[in-house]
This record gives structure tokens, sequence and C-alpha cells, in this order.
């Protein structure tokens, strides 16, 4: 199969792709859910191919190869050894979060959750009669982190779960060792479990920069925390479904089965062919995909700067700007953009209005093309 190449343009409309469907039959970019415009990697098209020319489609177990991958890669990357056991294997991530609102707690106590944030982190807690306590994260330099004052003023008597999210979406801040040994330490000090959402953990664009694992730590935060991966943002096959929750609580683990049972169904065996697949040999691509995101990121930045009214920080992590816009006082953002030609994450949705998430995981060309878009209506907007 031929090498990656991160400039093709593939046309994914008539694919019943979310991300393009969304703007059927327009002229506007979709640039706004998180997944990519490019091709997952050759070897995961390949172990695909393979599976399916079997023929057969049964029921599947999960793979010991990729349980046994799953370890030895957190113990590669991580320093970080768990047990084959600790895994819980699911058909995506946002149901992990649900799962560990119902697992966390009693009806009507109350969950932690700093914004702005993913949207399904401020939806869990109330579709599992759990109360929602949002805690404003603030801006440190160029990163967006909890504010750990305002997270301790913020906890109840009745707090029993914090929804966290490394690296941070939206924002892409990495959070580092000393920042995760505070947070590990309030929620000792308060008794908190925490669910650890590291979805973009493989997406750091700093090469300075690593990933740890919240989990990781020591075993005190350990027995406290559910964390939550999955290889489908890193190698773009969300659409396979493949994640899992690493519980090494017996009691905590325990419960989060008990609220899946009879409502989350497991992994589809294409899913898990990709997962291996991708946990296996996807490394090389994953490292050439992040020079391709990190030169897309410096170019966004340098370009949306210079656009009146609208501001960006270079995000450490995942391929999602935050765009401030709240210069260019607009009525409707998400409308503006949208006849501009370009479909964006309204900031409304992750619980702040003042800014706007891009995706810039695509081939330049889009993203090119795209910021001309945005450019020509904001300077059509101004005054004359």
């Amino acid at each position: 199969m031929a090498p990656e190449n991160f400039d093709r343009i593939i046309d994914r409309r008539d694919t019943a792709s979310e991300k393009w469907e969304k703007y059927r039959n327009t002229e506007i970019l979709p640039m706004w859910v998180a997944d990519t415009d490019f091709m997952s990697p050759p070897a995961v098209i390949e172990a695909l191919r393979q599976r399916i020319d079997h023929g057969v489609f049964g029921y599947t177990n999960t793979p010991d190869e990729l349980v046994e991958r799953v370890i030895a890669r957190l113990q590669q990357l991580y320093g970080w050894h768990i047990e084959p056991d600790w895994l819980v294997w699911l058909p995506g991530l946002v149901c992990g979060l649900n799962l560990s609102c119902r697992a966390v707690g009693r009806d009507d106590d109350s969950v932690l959750v700093p914004k702005p944030v993913y949207p399904p982190f401020m939806s869990a807690p109330r579709f599992s009669s759990r109360q929602l306590i949002t805690v404003p994260m603030q801006q440190q330099g160029h990163r967006w982190l909890i504010d750990f004052d305002a997270l301790e003023a913020a906890i109840e008597p009745d707090s029993r779960l914090l929804l966290f999210c490394n690296p941070h979406n939206p924002g892409g801040a990495v959070y580092r060792r000393e920042e995760l040994a505070r947070l590990a330490a309030i929620a000792e000090a308060h008794d908190l479990v925490i669910c650890s959402d590291e979805i973009h953990c493989d997406l750091i664009l700093e090469p300075e920069l690593s990933h740890v694992p919240l989990a990781s730590l020591g075993p005190a935060i350990e027995a406290r925390t559910i964390t939550l991966m999955a290889p489908s943002k890193t190698y773009n096959i969300a659409g396979l479904g493949c994640s899992f929750a690493i519980i090494p609580d017996p009691e905590l683990r325990r419960a989060f089965r008990r609220v899946r049972k009879g409502i989350v169904p497991g992994v589809n065996l294409l899913g898990y062919t990709a997962a291996l697949a991708a946990y296996r040999d996807g490394d090389d691509w994953n490292r050439r995909q992040l020079e391709y995101l990190r030169a897309n990121r410096d170019y966004l930045v340098s370009e949306i700067n210079q656009i009146p009214g609208l501001h960006m920080e270079p995000v450490e992590a995942t391929y999602l700007a935050w765009i401030d816009i709240s210069a260019a006082k607009l009525e409707n953002p998400a409308h503006f953009f949208e006849q501009a030609g370009v479909g964006l994450s309204p900031g409304r949705d992750f619980g702040d209005d003042r800014y706007m998430r891009l995706n810039f995981g695509c081939p330049r060309g889009l993203l090119e093309e795209a910021v001309h878009r945005i450019r020509s209506a904001m300077l059509n907007s101004l005054p004359a």
C-alpha cells in the first residue's frame, strides 16, 4: 500500500460521514467534530482487509494480543503497570463518562466538571441523575488549566466524582506531573473518584512534552481513578468504536461493570482489529501525522492572529484550535462563520461563548481555504 499523504484531499461526501453530512449540499467546509480527514494508517487498513477476507463476523471476544499490547504500551510509555482484569472494553469513550457517573455515588450526588470542556462532560451527570457543578477553568499564559482553588471551593459534602480531561479538550493543555499531583491530593483529601478522559494522549504536539496518566502517579490515586483511553482520535478510527476503561480498584470496577449490564454492548470485531493494528504498527505513522499537525497548528496560529477580532494560543496537544472571538463581538458566531463557508464548533457548547473550536486535522489545502474564508468574512464585517 502507498505511504500516507496527509496533503491528499479525500472526498468524504456521500459516505454518511457525520462530519460532512452536517453541511450536505452546501459549500461549507466542516471543521467541527473531532475526527480527521486523513486516511487511517496503511497497517490498519490492511488488517481490516484481511479480517474481512476471512468472511465470518460472529460474536467476538477481546483478542489476547490486544490486551497484551495495551499493557506493554502503558508500561513502555508511562512506566505504568496494569493488570489484564483492570481493562473494561467499551464501544466508545462517551459511554465511559456516563457509566462513571452511574457507578460512583447515588442519585442526586454532585459531579464536578471544570469548564470549558467537551460537551458530554456536562450532559453525563444529568443523564445519570446526578447534580452538575461546573468549575470555571483559568488561562495561565497560553494554557487552559483547572483552577485548583476554585475546584476545592466548589466541592460539596455530596460531591463524589470529578470528570477530568487530559490533554484538555478544548484548549489543548497537557497537564504536568506537579499539576496532576495537586489534583490527586485534592481528590484524596475530599474522597473523590476521578474519571480521567485521556483519549488525546497520543496527540502531543510539543516534542518536549509527555503525557502522564493521572493514575500512574501512585497507588493512592490509582485506586480512585477511572482512566478512559482509545485509539480512535489518533488513528481516525472512531467509526469502528473501540475504547477502554482502566479501573484498578476491584469495588469500583464491579460497580462500573454492573451499571453497563444490558445497556452498553461490547466492541465489534472490526473495532478490535483496527485497535490492535494501530497499537502494533501505527506509531511511526503517528509520528509523521504529529509533524503534519504541528505544522498545521503553527500555520493557523500565525494566520488567525493576523485577523482583526480573532486570537489563538498554540495548543500543546490535539488537533483542535480554541479561537478567541470575543473582540469580534459577533451576535451569532456559528451562523456568521457558516455564512463565511466554514463550520466550526460553538464555544457555548463547551461552556464559553467567547470562543469557537476549529478542527485542523485536515489537509493543508482545506485549512488554507478555511482561513481565507474566515479572513474575508472578518474583514468584510469591519465598519467602513
